[in-house]
């Protein structure tokens, strides 16, 4: 048997995984990370392998992989690694038998389900490239992605299919198999009831050896204008998943483990499906959508002990007050992180007071397939940094040239574009179809990441903005960042967007775009005592010159404020790329009545 996991009054008391990150750092090598991954014959491996295959020669093998928990608040369904390893052979054998061959494109639309996850591990059993799809998209951004892409087969739900895809899906004749989990009453015509499939099919299966370099996800990212990048991925990639879940996130034995990133985005595969399987641990999903009573609740029931969340939802969470939690025991949680965009540090703040644990903030994108820079839990925390680098990853701050080389900036707390060493087994390999712009996105050896940073004299990474969202005023190198997070101290408010708008004076004059919280009016009073906070907390220089108030900013559905969006609109500019933008279904409620049970 698995060893039991620590009790809740030791969780807090449990040595971090990695305990001394200079020498870790320093002793880090990615050639012995790759020989702790599985051999599968003439140095190729598995993506799958590691996730599900590995764990079932030892006690591994009967540990909980998926507690899930249906929206409908009905009990929570287990699923051993043996299990789950079972059901991913079925469909790697549903994929076999509908002829689909390895480097075959499968993309995947559906909400958290049981399926959802033996459907992406099968395809990357079968050596196919498993792609995810965020459910919320609507019927034109999952179209434009199948054609980008041209997948030979799409797993998703037959209410997803009819609302989403059946008017248009005889149009593309690369789509082959249309397959369907979870309950299907009737599959509509051209359509294939997987989930009945695969209850007939054998669950023996043997994981296909694949080349390290062998195609096995492509994740799409939007631009800020055009069409999506598909960004390419590799199996390699899992060597920095499981190095990433064990030393960022903290994930160790026995662990309980929640991530709340929806499975459409790359943050949902990479850490929400590779990470925690990879690392051998209990991984809990939620069917329902935020809801913050119900979050506090399967912290409190299934005792998670790792909790890996946004921080739009650290927001709304924040929203509702201490007294919700207050009623919670907690007690289980050791470490606590976010992902999806900068952590303001109040946030920080709040979740130390509120929750016994601060957020653990780290950076990384769809591109670096993993986390880069991160807050460890060896480390003391500065609220609002990026944190420093992951062992194996050189990071430095360059300025470009008019050469298009760049030059390296060694000088601490100098303003430059965060730049990334090439070899880290889950770089991207590509945009798919768009060589050009991949070969753009490097200066010789180093990735350019296009944010804006600046390294302290600690090595501490401070993000100041995307390339194109800095701020330049009277001379000073303004990140919208940093005017956002004095903002968010206000009690007032609840959101803010920060751009530069053109001054013939100053060259641009900053500009606050503020969503604020029930009950505050936004009238002149709070305007000025917003414009006092800013300048007291930024300086003058620095400080906005203008705030307007707003219902709502516009947002993508994983939570990040559209500055561009914002910036377009008030200069009358092309709004570019909007597929991601938050719609009408409002997928985040801040606070749930203290009676609600469900999300």
């Amino acid at each position: 048997m698995p060893p039991p996991p620590p009790s809740p009054a030791d969780q807090r008391t449990l040595p971090s995984r990695l305990q001394d990150y200079d020498r870790g750092y320093a002793a880090f090598d990615w050639a012995q990370a790759r020989r702790e991954v599985t051999d599968l014959g003439g140095g190729r491996l598995n993506i799958a392998y590691e996730a599900l295959d590995r764990h079932l020669d030892g006690p591994g093998a009967d540990r909980t992989a998926i507690r899930f928990l249906p929206r409908d608040g009905g009990d929570p369904l287990a699923i051993t690694y043996r299990a789950l390893n079972a059901r991913a052979n079925q469909f790697a054998n549903l994929l076999a038998e509908r002829g689909l061959q390895p480097g075959d494109r499968v993309y995947c639309l559906a909400h958290r389900i049981p399926d959802l996850y033996a459907a992406a591990l099968g395809t990357l059993k079968h050596g196919c490239v498993f792609t995810p799809l965020f459910s919320a998209f609507g019927p034109e951004p999952i179209r434009s992605r199948v054609e980008i892409g041209e997948p030979a087969a799409v797993v998703t739900t037959a209410r997803l299919y009819r609302r989403k895809m059946a008017d248009w899906i005889a149009e593309t004749p690369c789509l082959r198999h249309v397959l369907l989990i979870g309950d299907v009453d009737e599959a509509p015509e051209g359509t294939v009831d997987a989930a009945r499939a695969m209850d007939a099919l054998s669950a023996e299966y043997t994981t296909r050896p694949m080349d390290p370099e062998a195609m096995a996800l492509l994740h799409f990212t939007s631009g800020t204008t055009g069409r999506p990048k598909g960004a390419v991925h590799a199996h390699e990639a899992v060597v920095l998943h499981r190095v990433t879940a064990e030393q960022a996130l903290d994930l160790q034995p026995g662990d309980v483990y929640w991530s709340t990133a929806d499975p459409g985005w790359v943050a949902g595969m990479s850490y929400g499906i590779i990470g925690p399987f990879a690392a051998g641990v209990t991984l809990v999903v939620d069917e329902a959508e935020f809801d913050a009573e119900r979050w506090y609740r399967i912290l409190d029931e299934q005792r998670v002990n790792v909790w890996y969340t946004a921080p739009t939802a650290i927001r709304m969470l924040m929203k509702c007050g201490p007294e919700l939690p207050a009623r919670y025991d907690l007690s289980a949680l050791r470490f606590i992180a976010s992902v999806g965009e900068p952590l303001n540090p109040e946030a920080v703040h709040w979740s130390r007071a509120t929750l016994g644990l601060p957020f653990h903030d780290n950076w990384w994108q769809t591109e670096t397939g993993g986390i880069m820079i991160a807050n460890f839990r060896c480390l003391p925390i500065k609220p609002g940094s990026m944190g420093r680098p992951v062992p194996g990853i050189e990071a430095a701050v360059v300025r470009r040239d008019d050469a298009g080389g760049i030059e390296r900036i060694d000088a601490a707390d100098e303003t430059g574009e965060l730049a990334l060493r090439k070899g880290w087994p889950a770089m991207f390999r590509g945009y798919l179809h768009e060589e050009a712009r991949y070969r753009k996105a490097f200066s010789g050896d180093w990735y350019l990441t296009g944010d804006l940073v600046r390294r302290d004299v600690d090595g501490y990474y401070w993000f100041i903005g995307r390339g194109d969202d800095v701020i330049k005023t009277s001379g000073h190198l303004i990140g919208p960042f940093e005017v956002e997070s004095a903002l968010m101290e206000h009690p007032a408010v609840a959101e803010v967007g920060v751009i530069g708008v053109p001054d013939e004076v100053t060259g641009e004059r900053i500009k606050a775009f503020v969503a604020l919280k029930p009950g505050h009016a936004p009238d002149d009073e709070l305007r000025r005592a917003l414009m006092a906070l800013a300048r007291k907390r930024l300086g003058a220089a620095v400080a906005p010159r203008e705030i307007a108030f707003a219902d709502q900013l516009p947002r993508t559905r994983s939570g990040k404020i559209m500055r561009r969006l914002l910036r377009a609109r008030e200069l009358g500019l092309p709004e570019g790329d909007t597929s991601t933008l938050e719609g009408g279904d409002d997928r985040l409620r801040p606070c749930a009545s203290p009676t609600a049970g469900g999300g």
